[in-house]
């Protein structure tokens, strides 16, 4: 009977162990901080290379919202506000970034409207 209770046991626990996994990775999470280094640069990458792409001439003013995705390496989904002539608007980034490679790249840009 005390060999059931520690296959259940251990079952319990590998289970449990599963799910704080696949909670960690995968998943976004919201970022605290977005006057953040790391955060601030992301944005400004984000602006620089769709402007290289669209020739555009956006101008990087401050992250308003991001969140993190942890794949192989990291997403940062970020709206950012920056400057179009003399308007400012909302745009929505997301950057896949792997430092240990010095890899980053614009997965997606696209403008950022709120209903």
């Amino acid at each position: 009977m005390a060999s059931k209770h520690f296959i259940l046991f251990v079952l319990v626990v590998f289970l449990f162990s599963f799910e704080v996994n696949s909670a960690m990775v995968g998943g976004w999470k919201p970022t605290s901080d977005l006057k953040d280094s790391k955060i601030v640069e992301i944005g400004k990458y984000a602006i620089s290379e769709h402007n290289n792409k669209a020739n555009t001439t956006l101008e990087f003013n401050s992250v308003v919202k991001g969140d993190t995705q942890v794949v192989t390496g990291t997403n940062y989904r970020l709206v950012i506000a920056a400057k179009d002539g003399g308007e400012v608007g909302n745009y929505l980034a997301i950057v896949w970034d792997k430092p240990w490679e010095k890899f980053r790249e614009l997965t997606s840009f696209r403008n950022f409207l709120t209903n």
